[in-house]
């Protein structure tokens, strides 16, 4: 074998395991949930394999499935524009911090270091009827009786925001500390205000990394069941929660993979949108 082939064969042969894990976890299970999707559920509960469109039939004309989609992308965009406006001051603050960005980003990293689920459920302790929220008014005498708080469309939307909130901050953060803070010291020397150069300048710099944080947390929030399971009420059901209905407690396979890849479409074109006009560079930028 010639050099020049080794050399054309050798990133292959490095990007093999990664490839292969990628196809294995990732591939072949998409496969088996397209395959699935076309799957019938008889009556007698068992699945009859063929190449039937009634899943996707249902999934796409039931008006049911259509208001729940369109809740979900209702609750997943006003958790991101709740979390674009909390976080960009956050991460401006983080970037432009001296001497304890590194303690301030440890902060902001702890969260993670617990389990989503137990800290979506601490929420029940805090604003519960018997939570501590509740006891606090009580004992201060704001209340005579406890309030019922949960069980909500807004306690679904403060737990995904508790939930992604730190997605947003990295990912507006990196955007701002890679903006060299003389451009604003050089705007204000040429007459412009504090905010005038934050709105001309520093704004527009780091809107890749807002756009970034949005799409990461619509994303998130769209395909989470978790939250709306423990902290929503019988009407805050989300699409994924569709889902699993449909696969675990119905045992409908077919109708839940039809449902799962429905959803997966609607994000999928938001992504493909984003990175048609912003790149996909600035919010792996975010992750690492």
């Amino acid at each position: 074998m010639s050099i020049e082939a080794r050399e054309r064969r050798q990133p292959w042969i490095l990007l093999s395991p990664a490839l292969t894990a990628i196809t294995l976890l990732l591939f072949v299970p998409l496969l088996f949930i397209v395959v699935y999707s076309f799957w019938l559920r008889t009556a007698t509960g068992a699945d009859q394999s063929g190449f039937f469109l009634d899943n996707w039939r249902e999934a796409l004309s039931d008006p049911f499935y259509r208001d729940i989609l369109l809740f979900t992308l209702k609750i997943a965009a006003i958790t991101t524009l709740v979390c674009a406006v909390m976080g960009y001051p956050a991460a401006y603050f983080i970037a432009r911090s001296r001497g304890n960005k590194a303690v301030l980003l440890l902060l902001l990293m702890l969260p993670f270091w617990i389990s989503y689920i137990i800290r979506t459920m601490s929420w029940i302790n805090i604003l519960g009827v018997s939570g501590a929220l509740n006891t606090l008014l009580l004992w201060a005498g704001v209340i005579s009786e406890p309030i019922q708080m949960l069980y909500n469309q807004t306690t679904v939307i403060l737990g995904l925001v508790h939930f992604l909130l730190p997605f947003m901050i990295l990912n507006v953060f990196v955007s701002l500390d890679g903006i060299d803070v003389s451009l604003e010291d050089a705007a204000t020397s040429l007459g412009a205000t504090r905010w005038q150069a934050f709105v001309q300048v520093t704004l527009p710099l780091s809107l890749p990394g807002l756009a970034a944080g949005g799409l990461l947390c619509f994303v998130l929030a769209a395909g989470t069941y978790i939250t709306p399971l423990v902290l929503g009420g019988p009407t805050d059901a989300m699409f994924a929660n569709l889902v699993y209905e449909a696969i675990i407690t119905q045992l409908n396979w077919p109708l839940g993979s039809a449902l799962s890849l429905m959803l997966l479409a609607v994000l999928g074109l938001l992504v493909m949108i984003y990175n048609r006009y912003l790149g996909m560079a600035q919010l792996m930028k975010g992750l690492g």
